[in-house]
Formats: structure tokens, C-alpha cells, sequence
């Protein structure tokens, strides 16, 4: 497995956010988790890219662990994280926005082909490259989130809730890009609150529920699931 997480507790102050979370992600394809607002699934994502430290546990990436390294180690061990929200930075051009994903790296030529390579995937991108990306629409502001962890060039990419917000047309786009990204190698964590939209993506799945791993299983099998279904698919 690339990346096995085991029996992790993270707190704030003295609130359990996680309770024993165990997971792990194959070398390709895509692992969703899924579960309610404050289940955990957006805690699990900043615990992996050493936003938030756990308590006890243990997180691995390619067999060593990085659960006390720090974000900017993590992700120079290939870990890159699109997280909720977007953030870009309102006040560099879209294309300035791109190249911070590469803050760690000094391989120019290879940074020039990755550009390249991101606006390949997002063409609407390349069309704005010097407009400022507060001007940009919420899904295109998406798109350059996702670009800009690309562009660190990931063995693992995390998005966090990658459809949030978006129009129907737009959530179609981020979920074709979403396989695009992993067809072309790199495995995929996805948080998603669209719990139809996830299942159909992903190979595999999670559901977190009040910081416990409630289920797990198949993609396709969870969306049968009679609690799933009830719970997060509104039948």
C-alpha cells in the first residue's frame, strides 16, 4: 500500500476529532471517504499532509512514517493536498498561483512541462493564465487549486471537497478530470460531500461517522449499501 493509516487519534484541545482511524491507498485508483459535516473526513486529509498532528496512531507513506514530519517534508515526499475552500492566492495571476505548487522544487525544464501538462487538463486555464485569480469564477478557482497541487508533482494527490459549490456542469468537469488525473497514475483521496458523485468515481470507499471508520468496502458495494443509501444517498 502507498499510504496505510493506523489506529490515528487526532484532538482539538480536548475534543476527539478522530477515534482510531485506520485506512490505506493503493499505488493507483481512487479512495473516497464520505460521511456527514464533521465526521472527521477533512481532519483525516489535514492529519496526512501534517496540517494537524495526531495524538497516537501512526501514518505511512511508501513504508516510512510521516506522521511527525512537517507539511513542507510531506509534501516534498509527494504528497500534495487541494484542500476545502479552494484558497488560492486572490492577488498573483493564475499562473503565479501554478508555480507556487512548484515552491520545492528547482528542476526548471521539468516545471515548464508541467505547466504544460496542467493546462492540458484545464484548457480554461491556460486561456487566463495572467488574470488574477480573485476574478476567477468559484469552479475555475478550483481548477487552479487542483493545478497547483499538480504541479508539485504528487505520487498521492488529496482534494477536499473538490464539487463544493459548483453548478451541475462544472461538477461534471472536476469529476472527468478527477479520473483523468488518476488514469494517468497518480492515486486520488477524494472527500467528497456528494456522496453519489464519489461512490461513482472511486474504487474504493470509507464512511467516517463522529471520527470512526463506520464502514468500508467496495465503491459499488457501499452504494447498495442500505445505510448508505439511507444516509448519504437520500433513498
Amino acid at each position: 500500500m502507498l499510504l496505510e493509516i493506523e489506529d490515528i487519534h487526532v484532538h482539538y484541545n480536548k475534543v476527539a476529532a478522530l477515534k482510531g482511524v485506520s485506512m490505506s491507498v493503493p499505488e493507483g485508483g481512487i479512495v473516497t471517504i464520505i460521511g456527514a459535516n464533521g465526521a472527521g473526513k477533512t481532519t483525516t486529509l489535514r492529519t496526512v499532509s501534517g496540517l494537524e498532528r495526531p495524538s497516537s496512531g501512526e501514518i505511512r507513506f511508501d513504508g516510512e512514517r510521516i506522521d511527525q514530519l512537517p507539511p513542507e517534508e510531506i509534501v516534498r515526499r509527494g504528497i500534495a493536498h487541494a484542500p476545502e475552500g479552494r484558497r488560492v492566492f486572490p492577488d498573483l495571476t493564475v499562473e503565479e498561483n501554478l508555480r507556487t505548487g512548484a515552491f520545492l522544487r528547482d528542476d526548471r525544464a521539468e516545471i515548464e512541462s508541467d505547466l504544460r501538462s496542467v493546462f492540458d487538463h484545464f484548457p480554461r486555464l491556460e486561456e487566463r493564465r495572467r488574470q488574477w485569480a480573485r476574478s476567477m469564477s468559484g469552479g475555475e478557482q478550483q481548477m487552479v487549486a487542483i493545478g497547483r497541487a499538480l504541479m508539485s508533482r504528487p505520487r498521492l494527490l488529496l482534494l477536499d471537497e473538490p464539487s463544493m459549490g459548483l453548478s451541475p456542469v462544472l461538477v461534471e468537469e472536476i469529476a472527468r478530470i478527477i479520473v483523468e488525473i488518476s488514469a494517468r497514475g497518480v492515486p486520488v483521496v477524494l472527500v467528497e460531500q456528494n456522496a453519489e458523485l464519489a461512490l461513482q468515481l472511486a474504487q474504493f470507499a470509507y464512511v467516517l461517522e463522529t471520527g470512526n471508520v463506520a464502514l468500508k468496502g467496495a465503491a459499488k458495494e457501499l452504494h447498495e449499501n442500505d445505510h448508505v443509501k439511507r444516509a448519504y444517498l437520500g433513498m
